[in-house]
């Protein structure tokens, strides 16, 4: 199986009592790695490109990149653009080939939130793809705060935009590096006393392992967002490659050292949210 949708890969997880990583991708040697890991484990996958990502590199290539993966692959691939925060950047997103964009209008008025999110999704069901929507605001760790997701307000968001997924705010952080105190169960159980929509957490890497594991076989999450933990270990494989020899200069091998430690990481990853297997 090669490039699909988000709904593909989503709907399994919510039936089957598991979760699907959206892998953050900063480059092709983090992108190679996490279908290598999905791979090995034969688990769905999502690779992510955001703001930072598309800073760096045009959307255009993160969508041939992407494409190019999951034509090669052997397990469910699903490019996602992440963060979109306007209808432009969503329609480039589907323009370059992306199988999911994500609308971020979490920061405007409710019913603005819903009009906008609601256009992109239509816009990327017309083009056979994906949407992902937030209600709430997911903050930052050391940077803006949170502001929690109102249950009433998610059934109301997750009914009048028609999105694929919704993103909520029960207590996790983005740019978290360590496991924080854990989600906000109540919260949760609210929201999904109120809608069956395929529920995502942004800033997963600061989820404890034992409550990703949990409440990906529990409850209606069924997207856990890992970045910060695999950029980290992204950094050390780095540094590590170079210290083993400090007149090393030629970056094609020196970036070939972070493969295994960053496909290693994944695969915890995918076993940690019981989606080995399900491809």
């Amino acid at each position: 199986m090669t490039h699909v949708t988000l709904r593909d890969v989503l709907q399994p997880a919510l039936k089957g009592g598991y979760a699907v990583p959206g892998l953050v991708c900063l480059g092709w040697e983090d992108a190679r790695a996490f279908v290598a890991a999905a791979e090995a484990e034969r688990a769905p996958v999502i690779l992510q490109a955001g703001p930072g990502a598309r800073a760096h590199m045009p959307v255009s290539v993160w969508g041939a990149m992407f494409r190019h993966l999951a034509e090669g692959a052997s397990v469910p691939v699903v490019a996602h653009l992440d963060h979109g925060t306007s209808l432009a950047d969503c329609r480039a997103g589907l323009d370059s080939g992306f199988s999911s964009v994500m609308f971020d209008g979490s920061d405007l008025p409710l019913a603005e939130n819903i009009d906008a999110t609601a256009t992109v999704a239509a816009l990327a069901h017309a083009a056979g793809a994906s949407c992902e929507g937030e209600i709430g605001f997911v903050g930052y760790a050391g940077g803006a705060a949170s502001a929690g997701t109102d249950p009433e307000d998610a059934a109301r968001f997750a009914r009048e935009t028609g999105v694929d997924a919704m993103a909520i705010s029960i207590g996790n952080l983005h740019l978290q590096q360590d496991p924080g105190n854990g989600l906000d169960l109540a919260r949760l159980r609210a929201i999904e006393a109120l809608t069956d929509v395929a529920l995502v957490i942004h800033g997963g890497s600061g989820v404890p392992f034992d409550q990703r594991a949990e409440l990906s076989a529990t409850s209606h999450i069924a997207k856990f967002n890992i970045g910060t933990e695999l950029r980290m270990v992204f950094g050390a494989a780095l540094r590590a490659a170079m210290a083993r020899d400090a007149n090393r200069f030629d970056r094609n091998a020196i970036l070939t050292d972070t493969h295994d430690p960053m496909q290693h990481a994944a695969q915890a990853v995918f076993r940690g949210l019981g989606a080995s297997g399900r491809a």
